[in-house]
């Protein structure tokens, strides 16, 4: 009997970090089948399409046949999603901006007219299509969302349902600034209270990362540790490329405030503001400050760099790095190192061998082997993935944008890695990460309760 042709998509609805089962029914065994995805993200419209060889049963399952054609060559349902690319030009960015809004796409399946196994007497097909549609939530149901404006701090809190306490952890963007709700929505869907701090571009902060005061942070921390109630009684650190420096640099900084450390492809020194710099203050002047003097950074006076690449003038050479020109003066580069020997807690680094923004590798490489060598007893973590570069996020948002333009400075830069090196670091990383999270709390809620209960037997 014969099947009608149809898509399915299961579930229909699921978290944005949740996989989809992707299938085609009902073709004519050997026809060519397209199917194309589009996803109006925020005002930007997203779209991929890939061409399948429908099996002798008629069946196609995205997670199983590989296209033979399209714009993604791997047998993967979130293909449709992460190879998607820009199809208008009216300025929107491919992360969420409102967690509150779902992100619904539309899946079209075409089987083209005129194709099937030719060995098959009647072995022809019709031009018929098919369609449904997907939706991703960033927001899980019983997640409660609530902006914070506190002790001058602005951020977004995301707590997960229930009476806690929760594993709690500070989120932070890099250079484009601004408040990384998605990222905090969604760790909070799996038992994560976390605080999406903002630190510039945000409402009432500055538009320039340049001059950012360290006590802001020392307010955060104090915040999350007295208002949130965190398990084990201390916050977690996390950002993602100059918020990756800054979650080293406060376990640095504040080692009894602070729990563990995620680092998504950071940097192992204070650098200058770079690209999201103050014009007043320029590339190399001072990002972070402490008791209202500079701290000391890899760019100030360097006399190892001639040449920098937030100009968007071309590198002298194609194996010009002004990060390694820059460890050339051994005395600043000392001085400007993050000292992460300091901190005695656990230590995540997620990074790409293809990071073309900056070596967050060798950078993740240095800060695990510096704790190493001082003796570092607790848990040290180092995701590499081989072909991503800098722009590792959450799970099936597209991955294609891999020449990128700076939302602060203009200046144009490249992230590195492939799209499906991107997606799948993306992936595995998110679910490794919030694993970490909670072993981290769970462990030292543990040694709090054990040492209270050995002092109460003393």
């Amino acid at each position: 009997m014969s099947t009608a042709f149809e898509i399915r998509a299961e579930p229909a609805r699921a978290l944005l970090s949740e996989r989809h089962r992707i299938e085609v029914l009902g073709a004519v065994p050997g026809a060519l089948v397209t199917l194309r995805a589009e996803t109006l993200r925020g005002e930007e419209l997203w779209g991929a399409q890939a061409t399948f060889l429908a099996g002798e049963d008629g069946r196609i399952d995205l997670d199983h046949d590989a296209p033979v054609s399209g714009d993604y060559r791997v047998a993967d349902a979130m293909g449709l999603f992460w190879a998607q690319r820009r199809e208008t030009a009216r300025g929107g960015g491919v992360e969420p901006v409102d967690p509150r809004v779902p992100v619904v796409t539309r899946i079209v399946a075409t089987q083209e007219a005129g194709t099937g196994f030719l060995d098959l007497p009647g072995g022809g097909a019709r031009r018929v299509s098919a369609e449904t549609e997907v939706r991703q939530d960033l927001l899980a149901d019983g997640v409660r969302r609530e902006e914070v404006r506190h002790d001058g701090l602005v951020g977004t809190l995301f707590t997960p349902p229930g009476p806690g306490p929760f594993p709690t952890l500070i989120v932070m963007n890099g250079s484009g600034g601004g408040i990384n709700e998605a990222r905090a929505a969604l760790y909070a869907a799996y038992g994560i209270r976390a605080f999406a701090l903002g630190y510039f571009r945000a409402p009432g902060l500055s538009h320039y990362i340049s001059r950012t005061p360290l006590e802001y942070f020392e307010r955060a921390l104090d915040y999350a540790a007295s208002e949130l109630h965190p398990l084990g009684g201390l916050p977690l650190v996390s950002g993602q490329s100059r918020g990756g420096e800054l979650s080293l640099l406060l376990a640095a900084r504040f080692p009894e405030r602070v729990a563990g450390v995620v680092a998504f492809v950071p940097g192992a020194f204070a650098f200058g503001a770079q690209g999201a710099a103050d014009p007043s203050e320029g590339w190399d002047g001072p990002t972070w400050t402490w008791r209202g003097e500079p701290v000391e950074h890899l760019w100030r006076g360097n006399r190892g760099v001639d040449w920098q690449p937030w100009n968007d003038a071309p590198p002298p050479t194609r194996h010009a790095d002004v990060y390694v020109d820059g460890l050339h003066d051994r005395d600043l580069a000392a001085a400007s190192r993050i000292p992460i020997e300091r901190f005695a807690g656990p230590v995540l680094c997620v990074s790409g061998l293809d990071d073309r923004a900056w070596p967050s590798s060798f950078a993740s490489r240095l800060v695990l082997g510096t704790l190493e060598r001082h003796g570092h007893r607790a848990e040290r973590l180092h995701l590499d993935y081989e072909e991503a570069g800098h722009g590792i996020s959450v799970p099936h948002l597209p991955s294609t944008e891999i020449a990128r333009v700076h939302p602060v400075s203009g200046v144009h830069y490249s992230n590195g890695g492939t799209p499906l090196g991107n997606a799948r670091a993306s992936e595995d990383s998110f679910h490794a990460v919030r694993a970490f999270v909670h072993r981290t709390a769970a462990a030292r809620a543990d040694r709090t309760s054990g040492a209270a209960s050995a002092s109460q037997n003393d």
